[in-house]
């Protein structure tokens, strides 16, 4: 009987941090920006950003903080956990919106 409650409960707080991933920040979910010589190649040649983020929200979260922060359309997002703990995603955006042009205005180029 408590393995059935589980996937409930498990639901009941992904909508609560859904919720609060609404109400907040997007710089809350979205750390900082991840600057590396890779990290800027992928927005040059394939038109994607990559952020630090908090690890405790999902994928849909974070798109959703992207999307809502830069005004821009997500259309793939991938996620790593890296080996310090941190958390990084790497957002492709669509081809009407630049990767170079938000990168520009966090001061990224």
């Amino acid at each position: 009987m408590a393995e059935e409650k589980k996937p409930e409960a498990e639901k009941k707080e992904a909508k609560a941090v859904e919720k609060t991933a609404k109400s907040i920040s997007p710089w809350k979910i979205l750390q900082y920006p991840h600057l590396t010589e890779k990290s800027m190649n992928m927005v040059e040649m394939e038109n994607k950003l990559v952020f630090i983020v908090d690890r405790k929200y999902r994928k849909k979260e974070i798109a959703d903080a992207i999307e809502k922060q830069f005004n821009v359309r997500v259309t793939d997002l991938k996620t790593v956990v890296m080996t310090k703990g941190r958390k990084k995603a790497i957002a492709k955006l669509a081809p009407e919106n630049l990767a170079s042009d938000i990168a520009s205005k966090l001061g990224m180029m």
